[in-house]
This record gives C-alpha cells, sequence and structure tokens, in this order.
C-alpha cells in the first residue's frame, strides 16, 4: 500500500495588531502671574562657582589661542620683510 502524502497549509501570516495611541493630557498647572518676590541672593553678589572656574578656564584658553595667531601672523610678516629686501 502506498503511504498518502501529507499536504501541508501554507498559513498566512498575520499582522500585529496596532493600537491607536492616545494623546495623554497634560496635567492642569495652576495659572501664576508674575509677582514681584524678594530676592533670595542679592544681584550683586561675588561668590566663586563652578561655573566661575569653567568660564575663566575657557577666557584664558581664547586669549591664548589669540595671542598665539597674532605671534604667528608677526613670524609671517617677518618672513615676508626679508624677502622683499
Amino acid at each position: 500500500m502506498p503511504t498518502k502524502k501529507k499536504v501541508t497549509k501554507k498559513v498566512a501570516a498575520k499582522r500585529p495588531v496596532v493600537r491607536a495611541r492616545v494623546a495623554h493630557k497634560p496635567k492642569n498647572v495652576a495659572m501664576q502671574s508674575f509677582k514681584l518676590s524678594k530676592e533670595k541672593v542679592p544681584f550683586v553678589t561675588f561668590k566663586i562657582t563652578d561655573q566661575t572656574v569653567y568660564w575663566s578656564a575657557l577666557l584664558i584658553l581664547v586669549l591664548l589661542l589669540g595671542l598665539w595667531v597674532v605671534n604667528i601672523q608677526i613670524n609671517i610678516s617677518d618672513i615676508l620683510n626679508t624677502i622683499k629686501v
């Protein structure tokens, strides 16, 4: 007796269900008007903070680079002047 061949069904791939996104409403924020308030720290104070150190380092770096460029320009000018003579 010959055996029957098994026929396999091809199953179509199911698409995943896409759910609609729900936009969440922001929480109600109480309205606030601009009111003058007392300063916690006086406006003109001298206090060294991390940012003071960072800005000082950046300032020194920029000034040094500027001086370096001026020095290079002077050297180039001297070289060009010696070539002309």
